[in-house]
């Protein structure tokens, strides 16, 4: 039976940071979105409210800009070399992100066969981000759910990947979690933990495990 991958963005995949910062980094609003992260991360706001106000932080942002955060931001190591391994055995790789969809998107392209993010206007906005839109902790598991009937699979043959509140629920609904570079709200709950740089040593933990 193939396995479906579920891979977190923020804080997982990239380490330290968020795709929100590292795209403010590129305008100079790095500490106005990082305290954003904050809120978003005690509870303070909910997922639209800091969409919202991420947004507005982002009028003059431009592709160009987009591009350089995705390039220039800290991944961990040989993200492609496990989703490389991942399809060659026949198993599957997504990433659902809370995270702009222009940014976590791009990852199809190092070999993700499919990344969902909160829809955002198109780049350079002209239009209000529709709260509708913005995926919460809640939507990653439906899009789980979407995914195991697109890729034939069920919940019992999907292990995810995450590092904080925003993963909990996937955490809960899934047998096999990987907590990576977790903070205290996964604490307990993943069947791995993994500190550290290289995506594929957290990989390796679930690697045998079919």
């Amino acid at each position: 039976m193939a396995r479906l991958h579920l891979f977190d963005l923020d804080g997982t995949l990239l380490h330290g940071t968020s795709a929100p910062v590292e795209i403010s980094r590129q305008l100079g609003l790095e500490a106005e979105t990082v305290a954003l992260d904050r809120e978003i991360s005690a509870g303070l706001i909910g997922p639209p409210e800091y969409a919202r106000r991420v947004h507005a932080l982002w009028m003059d942002l431009t592709e160009a800009h987009v591009a350089a955060a995705f390039e220039g931001a800290p991944w961990l190591t040989r993200i492609r070399e496990v989703w490389a391994e991942i399809r060659g055995q026949g198993d599957y790789c997504a990433v659902v992100s809370l995270s702009p969809s222009f940014f976590v998107e791009r990852l199809t392209g190092w070999g993700a066969h499919a990344a969902y993010g909160s829809r955002f206007p198109v780049v350079p906005f002209t239009q209000p981000v529709d709260p509708a839109g913005v995926l919460s902790a809640a939507a990653k598991v439906r899009i789980a759910d979407r995914l195991c009937q697109e890729f034939g699979v069920t919940r019992a043959e999907c292990v995810a990947y995450g590092d904080s509140l925003s993963d909990r629920d996937l955490f809960d609904a899934v047998p096999v979690s990987v907590a990576v570079n977790a903070d205290r709200h996964l604490a307990g709950l993943a069947t791995h933990s993994y500190m550290g740089m290289d995506l594929w040593e957290a990989y390796e933990l679930v690697r045998s495990s079919r």
